[in-house]
């Protein structure tokens, strides 16, 4: 069997407005641009993968990403972040090609998602029913390879004022991870920065947003000055994958090139 093709955004952050600016960075023309340069490269991929932060507390926003993701011709997998409004995101992005929750299989692999969102907080936690849905999905996955999917990080990131923000029952969360050797990588955003690292003999990965970036390693909330970004996956048969982090850097002219790490 084939390869599984992937590419992951997330953190768009749009608006009801067309030009409005999140630090400094324009998001749904940021939004155009980065999906714009994926699609010059292998196109199209198995599925779109969003990990959260669809609006920047403006349900309006929705609107535009479903303009813009909808006539892509894949699958879009959606969960909610911390700035959604998770009533008005099932409203808005009903019915295909959005997939909102649950689980989808790709050939040798499953992606499960998983909606980490509390409520009127930065923070994150999966719930009963969540954490009770993670556990079916991975051990019903049969043979298939699992990559689990969220906005919250699970783990700790050196970053004193990310890390108070984060999954806030994340030993809940990997204790059901750590009991199933299926799982192949977890995935999130809400960090607006790149991370990759091993636990366990899982592929721990965070994806810069379309807009603006935080600053790696910082006690205190700052900003970095690295480009929107996406990240690309070949998920192989033998449960093996590629992945690739895709800066846009923009240009006066309107032109963008993009720099890649890749692991």
């Amino acid at each position: 069997m084939s390869a599984v093709r992937l590419v992951h955004f997330t953190d768009t952050h749009l608006y009801g407005g067309e030009h409005e600016l999140l630090r400094g960075v324009a998001t749904l023309p940021a939004l155009r641009a980065a999906l714009a340069h994926a699609r010059s490269r292998d196109w199209p991929p198995d599925a779109l993968l969003v990990t959260g932060d669809l609006v920047q507390d403006d349900p309006a926003g929705y609107p535009h990403f479903r303009r813009v993701f909808g006539a892509l011709g894949a699958p879009v997998l959606c969960i909610p972040g911390n700035h959604d409004e998770p009533q008005a995101m099932r409203r808005e992005l009903a019915g295909k090609p959005f997939v909102l929750d649950g689980f989808v299989d790709f050939g040798r692999w499953r992606i499960v998602l998983l909606d980490s969102c509390l409520p009127g907080s930065a923070s994150g936690a999966l719930s009963a029913q969540t954490l009770a849905g993670l556990q079916e999905g991975l051990a019903t996955a049969g043979t298939r390879h699992c990559m689990v999917c969220l906005h919250h990080h699970p783990v700790p990131l050196s970053s004193r004022w990310l890390d108070r923000v984060g999954l806030t029952n994340a030993a809940e969360f990997l204790h059901i991870v750590d009991a199933h050797r299926n799982v192949r990588a977890i995935v999130w955003g809400h960090v607006h920065q790149s991370y990759d690292a091993l636990r366990k003999g899982v592929r721990m990965l965070a994806t810069p947003s379309t807009c603006a970036q935080f600053l790696p390693n910082a006690d205190d909330f700052a900003v970095d000055r690295r480009p929107p970004a996406y990240r690309t996956f070949e998920l192989r048969p033998d449960g093996s994958l590629l992945t690739e982090v895709v800066w846009i850097e923009q240009h006066a002219a309107g032109s963008s090139r993009s720099v890649c790490s890749a692991a």
